[in-house]
């Protein structure tokens, strides 16, 4: 006879533990918003003199186009991992403020200048 290794498990957990299939779990109810996270980093929210801003880390397996870093002037090429940036506070709402997002090398975001 063939010996199992896994301990048991008593019998008062196996009781009423069967799946419901009539309930969905989060994953499941359409909503998508762990995905987006995963897809796409954690924003987050970061606050400066020259006022709030949405950061998002890219990782270097999901930097897939050559982007020019407004700090230095130079490319962000594909593969490299950088920073997306975007105004928290725009004047004209967050659909504009999305739209003049920009990539940053990590560095040049951390070290740039306020005065503009």
């Amino acid at each position: 006879m063939p010996r199992s290794n896994r301990p048991r498990r008593p019998k008062s957990s196996r009781v009423n533990k069967a799946r419901n299939y009539n309930e969905e779990s989060e994953y499941e109810a359409g909503s998508d918003d762990w995905l987006q996270k995963a897809r796409f980093g954690v924003v987050r929210l970061q606050d400066a003199p020259d006022g709030q801003w949405h950061v998002r880390q890219i990782s270097p397996m999901n930097a897939s186009k050559v982007y020019t870093c407004p700090g230095c002037n130079r490319q962000i090429g594909v593969g490299v991992g950088h920073l997306v940036a975007w105004r928290a506070d725009h004047w004209s709402g967050d659909d504009a403020a999305a739209n003049a997002r920009r990539h940053w090398h990590p560095h040049c975001w951390d070290t740039r200048s306020y005065r503009y």
